[in-house]
């Protein structure tokens, strides 16, 4: 019997980029390849790339290293948002065979026909107009929780952003699609869903530049909370302008969509959002935050900030420090700002030194650690539910609370992939909420 291809695949960035690597994942598996974990032997290793950061970039280029050392003849294809974006750049990276860009990639098998190590790398990379149809994603078997794509693309213009010039304008799947996804994934036996996209608020866009919205993110969500066998549905990153008042008024009143919301924000300075191109103040985020808190005390709220961005200077920063030390957020999520090529920002004046950046960005998570343990001291004492993953981490299990507290207690295999009730004891010093032993378990 012939030997299968092993496969191996990576990803780079978000979850929506975890999403298509598992849905390209398994047209592997379908088509007859073998798919192996990353660090182990494989015929062919493909890496789902990210454009945000210049970190990213850097990531790219050790996986291919570490790859060469595995197999020094391994077929590399690289795929995602920067092969779009600068395709020229990865194929030059040495070890990598094959770049594809955003249209190619979900048609990858059609690419490998020959896994002969190059002497040259492939290149296969659209125009970004052409990135106009969308294509259904989730992850499922790879994790506790599945990524499902609702939405791709993004209309907006931000000033430092390059994802519109790696994945094209906003457009959506229809609602029949998606509930049909949501579906297959509850027959799978996963407990709880993240709903991503690039700009999930917008969903609605048709494909191939049709803008009307047939249905709006509130009539997506309305629709997922009534499909059975699926205990909880996440909220992943919203932009403040899209999280309506109604959106959080059916967030606070789900038994299925958890209290737990990421709100980008990426300065507490409207001067600095100004030139960022966002489309929202200061004013209209405090309000999201006061609205949610006030129906959903218990709700932990996630949110993005760039530091160092063109003309931050210390007087701006010390605007976004306070301005979100009086907010009632949970944790942050940190980023010094990275000049991106064919971006507005990167023409503006003013730089801020990366000395001062790093320093800036050391800051805001410390406050962010701060903040975080101040949400997790509030629900000690507390029952909440925990959905606790599969793996034994060193005689510990982990897992989330409903509103996204990180737990741990002692490893049972019982508790894996299970939603049980449980009563926070106290944060270790790592931070993790300790919760009762498993004698005590309720599960739900």
């Amino acid at each position: 019997m012939k030997n299968k291809v092993k496969v191996a695949l990576t990803t780079l960035g978000c979850k929506l980029n975890f999403s298509e690597t598992s849905t390209i994942s398994r047209k592997f598996l379908e088509n007859g390849y073998e798919v192996v974990e990353f660090q182990n032997f494989a015929e062919i290793y493909v890496i789902n790339t990210c454009s945000v950061t210049q970190n990213a970039d850097k990531q790219f280029k050790l996986l291919v290293s570490k790859v060469m050392k595995i197999n020094k003849a391994a077929y590399v294809v690289a795929i995602g948002c920067y092969a779009q974006l600068n395709p020229n750049e990865l194929g030059s990276v040495p070890g990598v065979d094959l770049v594809l860009g955003s249209k190619e990639k979900f048609k990858i098998l059609d690419y490998i026909n020959d896994i002969t190590k190059n002497s040259f790398s492939e290149i296969h990379s659209c125009e970004i107009n052409e990135s106009d149809f969308y294509v259904p994603s989730f992850s499922i078997g790879d994790r506790t929780r599945s990524f499902l794509k609702v939405q791709d693309g993004c209309d907006y213009k931000c000033s430092y952003c390059t994802i519109p010039l790696a994945r094209g304008i906003s457009r959506s799947g229809k609602l029949s699609s998606i509930i049909e996804s949501a579906k297959k994934i509850a027959d799978s036996d996963v407990k709880e869903i993240v709903l991503t996209g690039v700009n999930i608020g917008d969903y609605g866009k048709g494909e191939f530049g049709d803008k009307k919205h047939d249905s709006t993110f509130l009539e997506l969500i309305e629709n997922l909370d009534k499909i059975n066998g699926i205990d909880r549905f996440r909220i992943s990153s919203i932009e403040p302008n899209l999280l309506s008042n109604e959106i959080i008024n059916f967030v606070a009143n789900s038994d299925k969509f958890v209290p737990h919301f990421h709100i980008p924000l990426q300065s507490g300075s409207d001067n600095v959002l100004r030139f960022m191109r966002r489309r929202y103040n200061t004013s209209l985020y405090s309000q999201r935050i006061g609205y949610i808190k006030s129906l959903i005390p218990n709700a932990c709220i996630g949110a993005d900030v760039i530091v160092g961005f063109p003309g931050e200077d210390e007087k701006k920063f010390m605007e976004t420090f306070k301005f979100i030390q009086n907010l009632e957020i949970s944790y942050l999520h940190v980023f010094s700002y990275s000049e991106r090529k064919n971006t507005r920002a990167s023409r503006l004046e003013n730089s801020v030194d990366k000395n001062i950046r790093s320093k800036r960005s050391k800051i805001l998570r410390t406050l962010s650690l701060k903040m975080r343990r101040d949400f997790y001291t509030k629900q000690l004492g507390n029952f909440h539910n925990v959905l606790f993953e599969s793996e034994n981490k060193k005689g510990f299990i982990y897992g989330f609370t409903e509103n996204y507290v990180r737990v741990k207690t002692n490893w049972s295999f019982k508790l894996a992939n299970t939603i049980t009730k449980r009563r926070l004891s106290r944060i270790d010093d790592d931070g993790h909420v300790i919760i009762e032993p498993v004698q005590n378990l309720v599960t739900v």
